[in-house]
């Protein structure tokens, strides 16, 4: 059963899929159940936790701004999921614990590589990442925008190949971490066995088996021992967000 809602001036409906009755491999109208709710679609609602509590694999883009209180809400209920968001939320308090414990990662295309948003026909179509498809509809690919996911994937489990060796030249250790900065994720030396402080898109290339997450320079709470969770500097000047890790192999 694939359930979606959405908002209406007054109720809010969803679209019940029952399976492929023409047998034609194409979910054509006919086939799809609209059905109203008695509420808004609110997420929170009593109806919408119970059509939550029937879903095997929850598919959606929730809305950013309550991000946070959405994932809260999928592991309260042991969901399995593939949903949309922003690479800035990696480093939010209640989602960053969740990174770092292997109980969500990224999923498998992310940024210009991302299949993109159908948008409104006054939207403008500008850059490289906009486009018009086969069917007619203005897709925009956002280049900040990535799948957040706890279905596991063979890409999960792809070796990062390193191949350039530590010097403390082009590896500086940061004012007040005992950790060294790694501005690109492909720098990432071979042969360092401390922390080292790397680009919150490194996710993109987390495999679990070769990297631990140690920490993060954003938040509070981020680190149980409290070394972690502040700005990272260099030479006096705070570096972009930063997630601290260690190579498990060394």
């Amino acid at each position: 059963m694939d359930l979606f809602s959405q908002h209406d001036t007054e109720r809010a409906i969803y679209l019940e899929y029952e399976g492929d009755k023409n047998e034609n491999n194409v979910p054509d109208p006919e086939e799809i159940g609209i059905k109203q709710l008695k509420g808004d679609g609110d997420f929170r609602s009593k109806e919408c936790i119970e059509l939550l509590k029937q879903a095997d694999i929850v598919v959606t883009n929730p809305p950013f701004s309550l991000f946070r209180e959405y994932v809260a809400q999928l592991i309260e209920y042991d969901k399995k999921f593939l949903i949309i968001g922003t690479w800035n939320v990696i480093t939010y308090k209640e989602i960053f614990p969740l990174i770092k414990e292997n109980k969500v990662w990224i999923g498998i295309n992310s940024n210009r590589n991302f299949s993109g948003f159908i948008v409104p026909k006054h939207y403008p179509l500008d850059g490289t990442e906009a486009r018009i498809d086969e069917n007619g509809n203005r897709i925009v690919s956002s280049n900040n925008t990535c799948w957040f996911t706890n279905l596991d994937n063979a890409k999960r489990h792809e070796e990062l190949i390193l191949y350039k060796k530590y010097n403390p030249e082009e590896y500086p250790t940061y004012d007040n971490y005992d950790a060294i900065e790694v501005s690109k994720t492909n720098d990432i030396p071979i042969d360092y066995k401390g922390v080292m402080g790397v680009p919150i898109t490194f996710m993109n290339k987390y495999n679990p088996d070769q990297f631990e997450i140690i920490g993060c320079n954003r938040g509070i709470d981020q680190d149980p021992n409290g070394i972690y969770g502040r700005g990272s500097y260099l030479n006096g000047k705070e570096t972009f967000k930063r997630l601290f890790i260690r190579d498990k192999r060394l």
